[in-house]
């Protein structure tokens, strides 16, 4: 089939466009990797800037790990029990239910912070701790992980699965482990991803939680660009990179397969 010049302007638009996205990325990147940014390649590559942001920064970057990987944790713990109840309930109390859970999403994140500093700000112990960010981080990710998987609870008729479990004498433990789990398998997967890809990324919310000795990745990359040489905080960036490429990689090949 010949093609027209609709289709080449349609490509060379496409193509412009991911251009546009992609050359800030490359530039940072180069940044991160050359002697001097200002100079260009000619100036040689080196990785003496990812060595000195590690010496600097490598906590705020395990700690984001730890309060991701914790996130993602109550999230499963929580968020897929009660997509479970609210797909079983339906409804009209099911559904203002599951827009009270998804509400978070639609408020800024420096409105929760700050609600969630009026309200608990005054506990020290509370509020010096990680703990803190986390509590933030999964009232920000949990309607993600609840959508997920109510979209595939939705999608398959689980109601008739746990039926016929129950008639061959299934316990309600072994209907949900056996049965339910393994349906929704793609929707957890799914969840799990996008929540612990938010956590890590997140901005807005922790930059009004964090304390000085709770530093996350983001706050601290903005912390590099602000009082720190470019090509550090270039390098901080390609770190983030690293960490965060694969991660969405995986989330798009999951929602193929979905």
């Amino acid at each position: 089939m010949r093609r027209g010049f609709l289709f080449y302007s349609q490509l060379a638009f496409t193509l412009l466009v991911c251009t546009f996205l992609i050359l800030p990325v490359i530039l940072s990147v180069m940044a991160g990797l050359t002697v001097n940014y200002f100079q260009g390649l000619s100036s040689g590559l080196t990785l003496r800037w990812i060595g000195e942001v590690w010496s600097l920064y490598s906590e705020t970057i395990f700690l984001s790990l730890w309060i991701a990987a914790t996130c993602l944790a109550v999230n499963l713990v929580i968020g897929v029990p009660a997509a479970y109840v609210l797909a079983r309930t339906g409804g009209r109390l099911a559904r203002v239910l599951e827009e009270l859970i998804v509400l978070p999403v639609a408020i800024p994140g420096l409105a929760i912070a700050l609600a969630l500093i009026v309200t608990y700000g005054g506990v020290p112990d509370f509020r010096t701790n990680w703990s803190f960010i986390l509590v933030g981080h999964v009232l920000y990710t949990l309607p993600f992980m609840v959508r997920s998987v109510l979209a595939v609870l939705h999608s398959v008729n689980f109601r008739e699965l746990e039926e016929g479990a129950a008639s061959l004498g299934a316990t309600f433990r072994q209907r949900f482990c056996n049965v339910v789990l393994p349906n929704v398998k793609p929707g957890i997967l799914a969840g799990a991803l996008m929540t612990f890809t938010l956590s890590i990324g997140e901005f807005n919310l922790t930059w009004m939680l964090h304390t000085p000795v709770t530093k996350t990745l983001p706050v601290g990359l903005a912390d590099s660009y602000a009082s720190m040489r470019l090509e550090v905080a270039s390098a901080y960036t390609l770190i983030f990179f690293i960490m965060i490429v694969p991660l969405l990689i995986a989330m798009q090949m999951m929602s193929r397969k979905r």
